[in-house]
């Protein structure tokens, strides 16, 4: 249920863009693997008990940041590789999303 609701609350904090506005963002899928490279890098660093609410920071704005790039490409990309490239980033979305529930809630 949280899944749910933290998804739902980071696709209405930007809401749909327009056409035009959209192919504008698409430079941005070029940098896929580098934010995904970052991305794993985040997940996979050490929480220091002293400095969980600074990891809790940076794992929302991560998974905000996969959130808005998956949303560019839906608009920006087509055919196979659109679809692998949702099912990658629906990957790096669940897995922040399961960070911050196990990791931030309380």
């Amino acid at each position: 249920m949280l899944r749910m609701i933290v998804l739902a609350v980071a696709l209405l904090i930007d809401p749909a863009l327009p056409a035009g506005a959209g192919m504008s963002g698409c430079s941005q899928l070029s940098d896929l693997s580098a934010a995904r490279l970052r991305w794993a890098a985040v997940r996979g660093s050490h929480v220091d008990p002293g400095h969980g609410e600074e990891s809790c920071r940076s794992y929302r704005s991560n998974f905000f940041e996969a959130v808005t790039t998956r949303q560019v490409a839906s608009v920006c990309r087509d055919g196979a590789d659109r679809s692998r490239t949702l099912e990658l980033l629906d990957t790096e979305i669940e897995a922040f999303n399961d960070l911050i529930a196990t990791q931030c809630s309380g």
